[in-house]
């Protein structure tokens, strides 16, 4: 035996051995509960495909999401380098010439786009349920049974906020499977769940994994409140069922994070509790009506619940009342922190646009506030939120039109403070409804400038009580500085009478 053949027997052989007892040790693990087969059997012809079509004007749009690079610099992706003889180039050239809409893409005429992605039928009458964003905008929506079987459906109703969609389709003569929503908030961290789709056209495809996280907010909406799961899930998953192993939907994959654009194993899916309300609103009205407060909401920080003497950090912060809302004539006020909605906790802020979007218009609640220190109950009969309104955050930014230096009559926690003069509210385009006192300038190493203030800002309120000129915001700091207070509480306006609260450390 030659020495270069025992040098590369010794680098082959503990490789082997470790693939050896790889192939001993994991299988248990990587396969998960032995019921996920007997539940993909039961439910996967439940699972459709939605084939859909849209004609673009082919001036409008570069490169699909497809042909995109994967850091999102709009790098062309070239097509993946595969043997001439392989089982898969067919595929694949046929994937990636769809993504960019065929050989001429670039012409001037309007094309057709193809899309495909998954969904699940409900109902024996045909229902299915999938995401807004795989039937949207599209001309003409196909079906895709399980047997290869393809039928026209049409859109019920749609939901962009919960990018959730109901479609129907007449069943062909035999009887079809429907699948039943399982209850997400009995979910548990850890638990097994198994997705089935339509991924990049591979129709049918069962993959399983854990519970990862619950009640995910990943900034795609008002409402998010996501199951994470490591579940594959990739392009074509959208809109595909995630199963309990007891064949029960408890969620609408809908989302992933990857930079590749393929699964890393991070996948976040609609919970049926959610997809229940939407689906039901959709059958009977074919849109979704949500209730109504007529409020702005801020965080309720550490430093605004110390301000407010909130102990511990909780709730949603009014920063804002609209003037023809529920809540103006309920007695809700800017500065008010809900920590009760309907007798749901609101823990944080999120959960308030939540708790008011799922109970029905019309329906009269008790809205329980801090005000003061002190706990308080309001009445508040909901209204309807427009499809043009969302529940809106304060904004947590103003900017000014004017850089140049103005005259200054009081300095406090970095703040160069003056009266609201007519000069000033022409040069900031102050509206004349909005009293206070106005910030000509912000040092740049302050607690002020971290917390986004800037020039043209009005001070509003301090600590709750309205201020008319700089000399009473001077005056209501130092007071607070002797009371021992770490931090004072601003209600700030912008030019246009938008209110926010920030709270600075007082130093």
């Amino acid at each position: 035996m030659s020495d270069a053949f025992q040098a590369l027997s010794r680098r082959v052989l503990p490789l082997a051995a470790a693939v050896g007892f790889a192939l001993v040790a994991t299988p248990a693990l990587a396969r998960g509960p032995d019921g996920i087969a007997d539940v993909a059997e039961k439910v996967i012809d439940a699972v459709v495909n939605i084939s859909t079509s849209q004609t673009v004007d082919a001036k409008a749009g570069g490169d699909s999401e497809g042909d995109r690079g994967s850091e999102g610099r709009g790098n062309k992706r070239a097509n993946p380098q595969l043997p001439p003889d392989s089982p898969f180039s067919e595929f694949f050239d046929e994937f990636f010439k769809n993504r960019r809409g065929g050989p001429d893409s670039r012409g001037g005429s309007p094309r057709k786009v193809n899309s495909l992605g998954s969904g699940f039928i409900i109902d024996a009458d045909g229902t299915v349920v999938t995401n807004n964003h795989v039937i949207a905008d599209a001309d003409e929506i196909n079906v895709i049974l399980n047997d290869g079987t393809k039928i026209k459906a049409e859109v019920i109703g749609k939901d962009k906020k919960s990018d959730l969609a109901v479609l129907k389709f007449t069943p062909p003569e035999k009887k079809i499977t429907a699948v039943k929503f399982g209850n997400s908030e009995n979910l548990r961290l850890g638990e097994w769940v198994i997705a089935i789709g339509n991924p990049f056209s591979l129709g049918g495809t069962v993959t399983a994994g854990i519970v990862s996280a619950r009640n995910r907010d990943i900034n795609s909406g008002p409402y998010d409140n996501y199951i994470q799961t490591d579940a594959s899930i990739n392009r074509g998953n959208s809109g595909g069922p995630l199963f309990n192993l007891d064949g029960e939907v408890i969620g609408v994959n809908t989302a992933i994070i990857s930079p590749s654009g393929g699964s890393i194993g991070i996948g976040f899916a609609v919970p049926s509790k959610t997809v229940m309300a939407v689906v039901d609103q959709l059958r009977q009205f074919k849109e979704v009506r949500r209730g109504w407060l007529g409020v702005r909401i801020q965080q309720v920080t550490d430093e605004i619940a110390e301000s407010l003497s909130i102990k511990p950090a909780r709730g949603a912060l009014i920063a804002g009342v609209d003037d023809k809302g529920p809540a103006k004539p309920a007695g809700i006020e800017p500065g008010d922190v809900v920590v009760k909605f309907d007798g749901k906790d609101i823990k944080e802020m999120k959960d308030l646009p939540r708790a008011v979007a799922d109970s029905p218009v019309g329906k009269a609640v008790d809205v329980v506030i801090i005000r003061k220190g002190k706990e308080e109950t309001r009445k508040v009969t909901l209204g309807r939120l427009d499809d043009g309104e969302k529940p809106v955050e304060a904004s947590a930014k103003t900017t000014s039109p004017v850089e140049a230096e103005k005259p200054v009559t009081q300095k406090a926690l970095g703040l160069d403070l003056a009266g609201l003069s007519k000069d000033l509210r022409t040069r900031y385009k102050i509206k004349d409804n909005v009293k206070g006192v106005i910030v000509t300038g912000v040092d740049s190493g302050s607690d002020a400038a971290e917390k986004r203030l800037s020039a043209g800002d009005v001070i509003v309120e301090v600590a709750q009580e309205a201020v008319t000129n700089a000399t009473d915001v001077k005056k209501r700091i130092d007071q607070l500085k002797k009371d021992g207070k770490k931090s004072v509480l601003l209600l700030v306006s912008n030019g246009s009478g938008e209110l926010r609260f920030v709270a600075l450390a007082v130093k």
